[in-house]
């Protein structure tokens, strides 16, 4: 079976990126399928994750331009090249499956080309404020989300993380499929350090002045106890972070690192894995977390952290935007080292459920079934 996965790029850090890595490398080296991966703006950069070498790159070399709009000048001017460089390599490589990975121009053509080939859209954010904006508006700003709707709706599948995002879209071509994760068993935080860590994109969506906020309230109960965020993004939000982390006289326990391509194994260096998102679909980072026996505090944000985490179990999900009970179940795994242990272990049982090969199994069935 060939199998194409079309994206933007696979340089920078990111969920998807990491999820395609993985679910790649496992079709070309374990379900022995020709897969190949296409971008429009890779620009001679390295993938950001590891690739199997019978995985075959094709960069278009579009390269829209990442600081407008897809739907300024700049980039609507090389939408008709982008098609026609897409359609050539689409034609010449006459794949069985097109999986679409992020929302380009590609995703509004690809399922009325090449009607022999199976298309897929995979949705990796959440659409809780996408919906909160589609019912604010007025009928005729809602012509785009009808659009949307149509396009979706020809898809002969749309792959949702969660069960809790079903209810934002309106076709009948959904299929739940959750993020992968490469199950290692070796891997184990000892959890003795007076650390916590939080990553991801650095943007607003992600809340971590909320994180550091409510290090300030874990700060003045143990001051010995410090925060690591890692990421790369908005440098004028990293901006804003680093100002609330001086207000709060936090030098000396928050601190903000760029993305590093191991977080795997940086995370054993912590104690304890804290999300304070807005919104979060599935983030591979409490996979991550969970395997190698972090225990997690989250915000019981729209939908990701409850259908991975179990409350009280492996983590605790917290009232959204609740920082003074974030800071309290903080403090309560910074106190209780047996409960910290007892929680990893749990956790390291707990996402096996989300093993490369169980989520695999999945995608065979929609790629094996009929169109």
């Amino acid at each position: 079976m060939k199998i194409v996965f079309t994206t933007d790029q696979i340089y920078l850090h990111g969920g998807i990126e990491k999820v395609m890595a993985t679910k790649a490398n496992y079709f070309a080296d374990v379900l022995k399928y020709e897969v190949y991966i296409l971008t429009t703006e890779q620009q001679n950069n390295n993938p950001c994750y590891e690739l199997s070498s019978k995985i075959k790159f094709v960069d278009l070399g579009v390269n829209y331009s990442r600081s407008k709009s897809y739907f300024s000048f700049v980039n609507l001017k090389k939408v008709v090249s982008h098609f026609r460089k897409w359609y050539s390599a689409i034609k010449s490589i006459q794949p069985d499956a097109i999986i679409v990975c992020n929302l380009s121009f590609d995703f509004y053509w690809t399922p009325f080309f090449h009607k022999k080939v199976k298309k897929i859209k995979e949705f990796h954010a959440s659409r809780f404020f996408t919906e909160i904006a589609r019912n604010k508006v007025s009928s005729l700003k809602k012509i785009n989300f009808i659009i949307n709707d149509f396009i979706e709706s020809k898809y002969d599948k749309l792959v949702l993380l969660n069960n809790d995002e079903k209810k934002y879209y309106r076709s009948n071509n959904l299929v739940v499929i959750p993020n992968p994760i490469i199950f290692d068993t070796e891997l184990a935080a000892p959890l003795i350090s007076s650390k916590a860590i939080a990553a991801g994109r650095i943007a607003p969506v992600k809340g971590f002045e909320n994180a550091i906020k409510s290090w300030k309230i874990v700060v003045d109960k143990h001051p010995d106890w410090q925060l690591d965020i890692f990421g790369q993004g908005e440098k004028e939000y990293i901006d804003e972070l680093k100002e609330i982390i001086k207000q709060n006289n936090l030098e000396e326990n928050v601190f903000i690192n760029n993305a590093v391509s191991n977080l795997q194994e940086k995370l054993l260096e912590f104690s304890l894995y804290i999300m304070t998102s807005k919104t979060e679909c599935f983030p591979m980072i409490l996979l991550e977390s969970l395997q190698v026996g972090l225990p997690i505090v989250s915000f019981d944000c729209p939908y990701g952290p409850r259908n991975i985490i179990a409350d009280n179990e492996d983590g605790f999900l917290v009232e959204n935007q609740n920082n003074f009970q974030f800071a309290e179940k903080v403090n309560c795994l910074i106190e209780n080292k047996s409960l910290r242990k007892k929680m990893g272990q749990n956790g390291k049982v707990n996402v096996k459920r989300f093993s490369v090969e169980d989520v695999a199994v999945k995608w065979v069935e929609v790629l094996n079934s009929s169109m």
